[in-house]
């Protein structure tokens, strides 16, 4: 229930659930305490009765159905399902990169901007899908939506299998990638609902390595399967290791947006009055909200666009995370070519080295796991335990610095002279540089957009994924012409002049900015 001073929206809900007592007298409507409902038959300690309604809220700050309250054992386990979505739809994406020749030579590809189409249109998929997917597990819950979308995924990304054209394998693939979208948009919500903010770095350094890894992951294994197979084994190995996440996430993943919990809930006890009193119950996260059918699908599937067009914080750290994973897709396309055409290596050989991304991603994520909430917890202290989002941008400091270097050393050692561990290192600082970025700006979204951070993450991901989509295809024109070390300068040099300045920035105007916002938690 709510207290005289609580917001009736989640608002500040990672703290709010912690802090605030949950008792509902004191409200500005009449009130009275918990009682049995019309009917006689329903009593529930979560109700207040108002004027001309009930108002349901959680039965205490330690209802065990409150998912903050879950166990640890409860939470990291859903947290490690959503990351499994997460990672094997990214895996998707790139693994068929190393085999494309084989596609090529199969449907008699000749123009190279098609064959790049061919892997890269399944993230074009990635800026559309969060935009409904994202509202829809507002409405729906995160689970069912999630696992609905996955099927939709996995359904699609075996028909590639069996695709018999150009034509039918990017549509297949493009249909494929809207379904896979649904855990880069869902995941960092279902963080939110089960984490507090002083908890929840080490979540979303799991969570966001998802999608890193599986750029890396996927083209070593494509390279091998390319090299042992067929291409449309590609297809079929994802399919069959997405079949047994599917599997795990129908047993073990629970619902966690508590607007949900809350209604289900509240279903129950209205199934359970006698229904010819007409009661009405209504949760605190309706009180103040048009529930009806049409104004909440309307509210919802427009508010990704809402906080695009309205939000500053959503332009700027969009247009920064758009230029980073432009500049990772672009990056990962020349890898090949590098190890390849200079270093003469076979394809399974060359794809090796796509695992010093990996070792760049996983080691800068576990050293920002354990220091993300440490760095949080410490500044919350020193601002007279207030917490900000701005406490989440520490990391990006030394992850913008490490993003140009990588680049400048990788495309400038790139020769037979030099040894290809050199190249390797800077791959690895490239990777580095990108998750210490990606971290801290989904961290910080979430932190300012908790009740609604699976459309604010949406909105995020929007340009994002359309560089994505677009970067490479005109990296081989590029790199021809350029050659590999001008062309890593000029991405080095725009990682420069727009990302360094962006952590300050944001540390000195965040909270200006959010204070502004119609959504940011105040």
């Amino acid at each position: 229930m709510l207290s005289e001073k609580a917001p009736i929206s989640q608002g500040r809900a990672d703290e709010a659930s912690e802090s605030r007592p949950c008792s509902g007298y004191g409200s500005k409507d009449v009130e009275s305490p918990p009682e049995t409902l019309a009917g006689g038959n329903v009593e529930h300690p979560g109700l207040v009765r108002k004027v001309d309604f009930y108002l349901l809220d959680w039965d205490g700050p330690d209802d065990p159905s409150n998912p903050r309250n879950w166990s640890n054992f409860k939470k990291w386990r859903a947290t490690a399902i959503i990351s499994a979505f997460t990672f094997i739809s990214p895996v998707s994406s790139s693994m068929i990169a190393p085999a494309s020749q084989q596609v090529a030579e199969d449907f008699g590809i000749t123009n190279s901007v098609i064959l790049a189409m061919t892997t890269s249109i399944f993230v074009l998929a990635y800026a559309f899908g969060p935009l409904f997917l994202g509202p829809l597990s507002e409405l729906y819950g995160r689970s069912r939506v999630m696992q609905a979308a996955n099927m939709w995924y996995l359904a699609w990304n075996l028909g590639c299998g069996f695709a018999r054209g150009t034509t039918e394998l990017i549509i297949f693939r493009l249909l494929a990638g809207l379904g896979g979208s649904a855990p880069l948009a869902i995941g960092g919500g279902v963080i939110g609902d089960l984490f507090a903010p002083e908890q929840r770095g080490q979540a979303i350094a799991v969570f966001s390595l998802a999608p890193l890894l599986g750029p890396v992951i996927g083209p070593v294994a494509g390279a091998w399967i390319a090299e042992r197979s067929t291409w449309r084994w590609v297809f079929w190995s994802t399919s069959i290791v997405d079949a047994a996440i599917q599997v795990a996430g129908l047993f073990f993943l629970r619902e966690t947006y508590a607007p949900v919990l809350l209604e289900r809930r509240a279903t129950t006890l209205r199934n359970g009055t006698d229904a010819e009193q007409n009661v009405e119950i209504r949760t605190i996260f309706q009180e103040k909200q048009d529930r009806r059918f049409k104004a909440v699908m309307r509210k919802a599937l427009i508010r990704p666009f809402v906080l695009f067009v309205y939000e500053p914080i959503i332009q700027l750290l969009g247009l920064y995370m758009a230029l980073v994973y432009g500049l990772l897709y672009l990056f990962i396309t020349t890898l090949p070519d590098i190890f390849q055409g200079v270093y003469n290596e076979r394809i399974g050989i060359a794809g090796l080295n796509y695992l010093a991304l990996g070792v760049g991603l996983s080691g800068a994520s576990q050293i920002n796991a354990r220091l993300l909430d440490v760095i949080y917890r410490k500044l919350k202290d020193r601002n007279g335990g207030e917490g900000r989002p701005e406490y989440r941008l520490p990391s990006m400091f030394p992850g913008t610095i490490m993003l140009p270097i990588g680049l400048f050393l990788t495309g400038w050692t790139a020769r037979e002279s030099v040894h290809w561990i050199v190249p390797d290192i800077g791959i690895a600082l490239v990777g580095a540089g990108v998750i210490l970025n990606f971290q801290s700006i989904q961290t910080y979204v979430i932190d300012s957009f908790t009740l609604h951070a699976a459309s604010a993450l949406a909105a995020v991901a929007f340009l994002r994924s359309l560089c994505g989509f677009g970067f490479p295809l005109f990296a081989p024109v590029m790199y021809n012409k350029l050659g590999f070390g001008t062309g890593d300068s000029i991405l080095a040099a725009a990682a420069i002049l727009l990302g360094c300045p962006g952590p300050w920035l944001f540390w000195i105007y965040g909270e200006r900015i959010r204070k502004a916002s119609r959504h940011a938690s105040q």
